[in-house]
């Protein structure tokens, strides 16, 4: 069966503008003259609400496709802002790389997470972490 085949053509019409992200919400109702009460019922409907769903898992599919794309790139500019003159910088990027070695705490049951331990890092990365943490804790701990 098609997608959206007991859809009207106004419904369809709303989720396709809905996902094209040009306008928000409020505006496409506008442009396609459906009332807020009605969008509700809509969103009520198993039809429209399958196909609402069936796009939101699409975009989403797409969205973590990019991400992963992105995610060696973004991964070495991290590594790169570890050596940042900018001391604050240097700090959050060695935490983003900490957070992003760490298990998915969502995914996983909490006796997994607790068995589980953080892969290791290269020692010269490790090093590296280390000093500019401890750099950024001594100017936190004199300043204080």
């Amino acid at each position: 069966m098609p997608y959206g085949k007991n859809l009207t053509k106004k419904q369809r019409a709303v989720i396709d503008d809905l996902f094209a992200g040009v306008e928000d919400e409020k505006q496409i109702l506008e442009k396609h003259k459906v009332s807020r009460r009605v969008f509700d019922k809509w969103l009520a409907d198993e039809n429209f609400k399958e196909e609402f769903e069936r796009r939101q898992d699409y975009a989403r599919r797409q969205s973590e496709l990019i991400i992963v794309r992105y995610a060696t790139f973004a991964a070495a500019k991290l590594v790169q802002l570890t050596e940042s003159a900018n001391q604050e910088t240097a700090r959050k990027a060695c935490l983003d790389i900490i957070n992003l070695l760490r298990p998915n705490s969502e995914s996983k049951p909490a006796e997994q997470d607790q068995a589980e331990q953080l892969p290791d890092l290269p020692p010269e990365l490790a090093s590296r972490l280390l000093t500019v943490l401890a750099g950024a804790q001594g100017r936190e701990t004199s300043s204080a």
